[in-house]
C-alpha cells in the first residue's frame, strides 16, 4: 500500500500555482555542460530531457487528462544582440547533437511569433508546450487515487527515525511504519528533515494574470500561441492562458518582497515593457508558489540513509517532478525503468545555511549586475 502525507493541501503549492511550461529546461546550457562534464555526459541529461517531455505528451494522452496540453513551441528572447549570438551558437550545438529541431528568428521576423521590439531576436524551441498545471495536478490525483493511493492533505511529518521494521513516521494524525520513503518536498522542506533542508534553497516565482482581453488582441500579440522566455538571468516567462483570453506574466525579478500589490504592480509594468502596444490592462490574479534550487541547479534523485529523494526541481516541476517521481517509484521497485542520468549523489550542503536564504538578497543584486554587464543567461 501507498500512503502519501502532504503539510499542506495537495498541490497547494507551486505543483499548481505555476506558468504550465512544460519544458524540462536544464539551467546550465548544453554547450556549458559539454565543457563541465564531457559531451557523454551532457547528451545523457539532454536526451533524457527530450525522452521526458515525449513520454509526458504520451501519457497524456493515453490516460486521456483534461489538462489543455499542446506542443506549442517556445521562444526565447535575446535580451541583447550578444544573447542572440550565444543563442545561435548553442542552437547549432544541441541540433548537432540532439535533433530538437531549434532555429534562430531574427528582431526583423520576431514580430511572427510576438509583438514586441523589446528582444533583439531570440531561439524558437519548437519541442517544447504548455499546459494548465492545476487541471494537470488533479488529473494525476485523481489516477493515484483510483489506484489506491491514500492522500492525507494537511498532515505534515513530524519526525521519521528507522528502526528494525523499517521507517516509523510521525504525522499529526498518528504514526506509521514503512518500508520505503520517498521525500519530493522540493521548495517547502521544512525542518523535519533537516539535513535536506540544507541543500535546497527556496525561491519564490510569482505569476499574475490580467483581466479577460479580446481574443483579437491576444492573437495580434502572441499570434502563434507559444510558450516564451529571456536570456536574462532575471528573466521572465509568459504564455497566453490556456483558454486563449488573458496574459500570463511570471517571473522573480527583485526577489518576494511579501507585498501582492507592489510584486503584482512589477509584473503588471513588465507585461507593458514587452506589449506597449497594449492598452491599459487590470491584474485579475497573482499567486505565488516556492520553487527549489541546489548547488549545481540541476533535478536530483539519489538516496540517503535508506530513504529515497527526488528533489531540486529548479523552477521545472512540470516535467522534471512528474519523471523523477516516476524513477524514484520504479528505483524501490528494482525494475528496469529506474535508470536515469539524474540518479546520483546528494547535493553538498551549503555553507552557513539551515532553511532561512538570508543570501538572497545579495544574490538577487549579483544577478542584476550580470544582466546589466550582459551576460548570458544559462537557461
Amino acid at each position: 500500500s501507498v500512503q502519501v502525507f502532504d503539510r499542506q493541501l495537495p498541490g497547494e503549492g507551486a505543483s499548481t500555482r505555476n506558468g504550465g511550461l512544460a519544458s524540462g529546461n536544464i539551467k546550465m546550457s548544453f554547450r556549458q555542460m559539454t565543457e563541465k562534464f564531457g559531451l557523454k555526459h551532457a547528451k545523457a541529461v539532454y536526451l533524457e530531457g527530450k525522452i521526458a517531455r515525449q513520454m509526458l505528451s504520451d501519457f497524456i494522452h493515453a490516460e486521456s487528462l483534461d489538462c489543455d496540453f499542446k506542443l506549442t513551441g517556445r521562444f526565447i528572447g535575446a535580451f541583447k544582440p550578444e544573447h542572440f549570438e550565444a543563442q545561435a551558437r548553442e542552437a547549432d550545438f544541441i541540433n548537432k547533437h540532439l535533433g530538437v529541431g531549434a532555429y534562430m528568428i531574427s528582431r526583423e521576423d520576431q514580430h511572427n511569433e510576438i509583438e514586441t521590439d523589446l528582444y533583439f531576436g531570440g531561439m524558437l524551441r519548437p519541442d517544447l508546450g504548455g499546459l494548465h498545471p492545476a487541471k494537470f495536478h488533479a488529473s494525476l490525483l485523481a489516477l493515484a487515487e483510483n489506484a489506491g493511493v491514500s492522500i492525507f492533505g494537511n498532515c505534515p511529518i513530524t519526525h521519521m527515525s528507522s528502526g528494525k521494521r523499517g521507517f516509523e513516521v510521525k504525522t499529526n494524525l498518528g504514526k506509521v511504519v514503512a518500508e520505503n520513503i520517498i521525500v519530493s518536498t522540493n521548495g517547502y522542506t521544512d525542518s523535519f528533515d533537516k539535513w535536506l533542508r540544507r541543500r535546497l534553497v527556496p525561491v519564490t516565482s510569482r505569476l499574475v494574470a490580467t483581466e479577460p482581453l479580446p481574443k483579437k488582441i491576444i492573437s495580434r500579440l502572441m499570434p502563434k500561441g507559444r510558450m516564451f522566455g529571456e536570456t536574462r538571468t532575471l528573466f521572465h516567462y509568459f504564455r497566453q492562458s490556456p483558454d486563449g483570453t488573458r496574459i500570463l506574466m511570471g517571473g522573480n525579478e527583485g526577489g518576494n518582497s511579501g507585498d501582492p500589490n507592489k510584486d503584482s504592480a512589477k509584473l503588471k509594468n513588465y507585461i507593458s515593457q514587452v506589449f506597449p502596444a497594449l492598452p491599459k490592462v487590470n491584474i485579475s490574479h497573482y499567486w505565488t508558489g516556492n520553487v527549489a534550487f541546489n548547488m549545481d541547479f540541476r533535478p536530483r534523485l539519489f538516496s540517503q540513509k535508506g530513504i529515497t529523494y527526488a528533489t531540486g526541481f529548479c523552477g521545472s516541476g512540470v516535467v522534471w517532478a512528474w519523471w523523477l517521481g516516476q524513477k524514484a517509484a520504479n528505483k524501490l521497485l528494482e525494475n528496469n525503468e529506474r535508470e536515469t542520468a539524474f540518479d546520483g549523489p546528494p547535493p553538498g550542503a551549503i555553507p552557513f545555511y539551515n532553511g532561512n536564504p538570508w543570501f538572497m538578497p545579495a544574490t538577487m543584486l549579483w544577478f542584476k549586475i550580470q544582466d546589466y554587464l550582459g551576460s548570458t543567461s544559462k537557461k
